[in-house]
């Protein structure tokens, strides 16, 4: 099509297939919406890849791709069980001057900067992996709880499904937000997340504890954190003193209790903000008792407003709430 915007994916044996598949359908969902992408699948061995889940999927060779606007290098195990192929690093270093955007999803950030394309900048990658990246290429600036980053035209996402994420964000670069909106939508997935968003949530984050005491308190702060949770009130639920349960936390998650119930609290607003609930609502329920609190927290963690963030990545309407009633 006149003026596309080609997008081609670089795949090699043992990738993962929904690296390549879950960006690509973003791109062509985008496309019966009024985008005008053109999509292209390279493998550096100018035949069919074999991908992880043993499915083979068709390629053409890298030496006749041409000019493009993205290339998106899929991740897979292969990339960080053993050194990156130099088949690979050849393909990216012989796209890298023919493309405006240069793109990994998941492990492939081991690609680029395998072929030098990350020295310097800023990256994420799998959270599993993010260690790994930064002691095997130590000029590579990794942030290892970030869903996708840009630096200068480089594109890196964490692991997998955080790829269609960073395609969401390239489609409202491309197409306005209301494109990228309506492409979430259809392709039912929460309205697009922030790259700065955390790869996983507050409870996630942390093993569980060993403490049957400190178990209890962590549970208890997931399943209703709008509970009163100062740290007498929690110490009192599993019979300990406050100095103790303080103990615990800094012992085995390195945090404060207080620190804690913020961070799942602030995880709870966020989903119900994705949903489309009110800000208000979405601080009673996540109980910051206040809209105001919860606004001043809120901008310290995300440098964005809650009402920011729900107009940007929310959904429209919770339930029958007609439009134009979502108050701050």
């Amino acid at each position: 099509m006149a003026g596309d915007r080609r997008v081609v994916f670089v795949m090699f044996d043992g990738m993962k297939m929904l690296d390549v598949t879950g960006p690509a359908e973003v791109f062509a969902e985008a496309n019966l919406l009024g985008g005008v992408y053109s999509l292209a699948y390279v493998s550096i061995s100018g035949g069919p890849v074999v991908t992880s889940n043993g499915m083979e999927v068709a390629a053409d060779a890298v030496a006749d791709c041409g000019d493009s606007d993205s290339v998106v290098v899929a991740g897979g195990d292969c990339l960080v069980e053993r050194p990156v192929p130099p088949p690979l690093i050849a393909a990216i270093e012989h796209l890298r001057p023919h493309t405006r955007r240069m793109v990994s999803i998941c492990t492939g950030s081991f690609a680029l900067a395998a072929a030098g394309v990350l020295s310097g900048r800023r990256a994420t990658t799998h959270w599993r992996h993010a260690g790994l990246l930064a002691r095997t290429y130590p000029d590579v600036q990794v942030q290892p709880d970030a869903l996708f980053i840009e630096d200068n035209g480089v594109f890196t996402s964490a692991g997998v499904t955080a790829g269609m994420d960073l395609a969401l964000a390239l489609v409202e670069r491309d197409h306005g937000a209301d494109l990228a909106r309506d492409v979430a939508r259809n392709l039912v997935m929460f309205m697009q997340r922030p790259g700065s968003q955390s790869q996983f949530s507050a409870p996630l984050q942390v093993r569980p504890p060993r403490t049957p005491a400190l178990r209890t308190v962590v549970d208890l702060i997931s399943a209703q954190p709008a509970l009163d949770h100062s740290i007498n009130s929690l110490a009192a639920r599993v019979g300990v003193g406050p100095r103790h349960l303080a103990r615990l936390f800094a012992g085995e998650l390195d945090t404060t209790p207080a620190r804690y119930v913020e961070r799942v609290r602030l995880d709870h607003a966020k989903v119900l903000l994705d949903a489309g609930h009110t800000v208000s609502a979405a601080a009673r329920a996540a109980g910051f008792g206040s809209s105001e609190t919860m606004r001043r927290i809120f901008v310290a963690r995300f440098g964005v407003s809650p009402s920011q963030y729900r107009d940007r990545f929310g959904t429209a309407d919770v339930g029958s709430r007609p439009h134009g009633t979502l108050e701050d």
